[in-house]
């Protein structure tokens, strides 16, 4: 059975720097670079701001990765290639936020379903990857009703805004600009919004967005050509963009930093990164990405230690399910051939036998009904215990039973998957 296979880089083993190098052309890039590959039969990409992922149904999906990976010139050190059973058990976690940064964390159900989405409306999945990641959306959405993996969960944005809080020791009294309106900035802002913060500026490119954001925290928003003027202003600078370049660069910082002795607390979380790696040598400044949010990470996953404990368990069982359901599937392309097969010979003897009738007298409508029902009749009964024992061989793992029945009735391959009408 061709199966799926993956590769992740993610927070566990690569920096920020090492995930963005890593990235080559946007997601609808890369889908359609796997889906001319003659050996990919379905493909999905994720990207996040600490993950990439790459996902394909293959019958060769471990060389197909690997090669991949070679021709994005990324260090193995940081991959890891997982077979089927190991994709279908993460993806189960990833949704359920046990493989997120910040655990139990919402953000990344949402994210999957939308890259999910995105892929299928390329036409790059199928039977396959639908079966896993619908069922993967549906246990993040069942780990968060049955557990509490996500009660008080904080997101990259709020564990932003506390890593503020550890550093500066608190954030009473200290003025703060968002830079970022989206749905990260809407998140930073939201963590903020009961600290006693004396100011909270908000920037975004589209102003209306910004005043929105604003409006909802009482605080002040400025105009994105106005930044420089505000950034003197603040304590710390949030910025979560998805802007393709660095907004804050070390030309602009070191001209905003002149003359200014009280320093300035930069913590980025864009995606891409938004901030100049070399702004943090500028006297004054502190730079922080989402490599530095870590320990936050690593105090979140205490608090929920039970919690995750409660969320392995129902993935470990809804995943036991999923695997029935993909032996299901491969018997279910055996019986699909074998039940058009029969149509076809049952179409085929209805309408002989309903010739010959009316070479002999004249029939109706009421008549060729009765002879069609009858034929139906036969082929459902005939195929009924065919059927069952066929889902059973495969929820048993009796490959060479159903190769065998497919090779017996001459089933065109239907034992195995195919892509443009080639075996595996």
């Amino acid at each position: 059975m061709t199966e799926i296979s993956s590769m992740l880089i993610t927070h566990t083993k690569a920096s920020i720097e090492e995930m963005e190098g890593a990235w080559h052309g946007g997601v609808e890039h890369l889908l359609e670079h796997l889906k001319a590959h003659e050996l990919v039969e379905e493909c999905a990409v994720f990207k996040t701001c600490n993950r990439v992922e790459v996902y394909v149904v293959s019958p060769k999906g471990s060389k197909v990765l690997l090669d991949f990976a070679k021709r994005m010139k990324v260090s193995s050190r940081i991959i890891d290639f997982l077979d089927h059973e190991e994709s279908l058990r993460h993806l189960l976690r990833l949704t359920s936020g046990l493989e997120s940064m910040i655990v139990g964390e919402d953000q990344i159900l949402g994210q999957v379903k939308e890259l999910y989405m995105l892929a299928k409306k390329a036409n790059a999945t199928g039977k396959t990857l639908d079966l896993a990641f619908n069922k993967a959306i549906q246990v993040g959405k069942r780990v968060r009703n049955e557990t509490g993996i996500n009660k008080g969960s904080v997101s990259i944005g709020s564990a932003a805004v506390e890593l503020a809080e550890n550093t500066l020791g608190g954030l009473h009294g200290k003025t703060v600009m968002v830079i970022g309106a989206g749905e990260m900035g809407t998140l930073v802002a939201k963590a903020l919004a009961n600290k006693d913060i004396k100011v909270i500026y908000v920037a975004n490119r589209t102003f209306d967005s910004a005043e929105s954001l604003a409006a909802e925290l009482d605080g002040v928003a400025i105009q994105y050509e106005l930044m420089e003027d505000y950034i003197p202003k603040s304590d710390v600078v949030i910025s979560a963009t998805s802007a393709p370049h660095f907004i804050l660069n070390h030309e602009i910082m070191s001209r905003i930093m002149e003359g200014d002795a009280k320093g300035l607390m930069l913590i980025d979380i864009g995606n891409p990164r938004n901030i100049e790696s070399s702004v943090g040598d500028i006297a004054g400044v502190r730079l922080y990405n989402i490599d530095d949010l870590r320990s936050i990470s690593d105090a979140n996953l205490d608090k929920r230690k039970e919690e995750a404990k409660k969320a392995e368990v129902l993935i470990e069982e809804e995943l036991a399910l999923l695997k029935i359901q993909y032996k299901r599937q491969q018997a279910d392309r055996i019986i699909a051939s074998l039940y058009s097969m029969v149509e076809t010979i049952r179409k085929k003897e209805r309408d002989d036998a309903i010739n010959k009738l009316k070479s002999r007298h004249t029939i109706g409508s009421i008549e060729c009904e009765v002879l069609d029902d009858m034929t139906h009749s036969f082929a459902k009964q005939i195929l009924a215990e065919p059927t069952k024992i066929l889902r059973c061989a495969a929820e048993h793992d009796d490959e060479h039973f159903l190769y065998t029945v497919a090779e017996l009735f001459g089933l065109n391959g239907a034992g195995k998957n195919s892509k443009s009408g080639k075996k595996d």
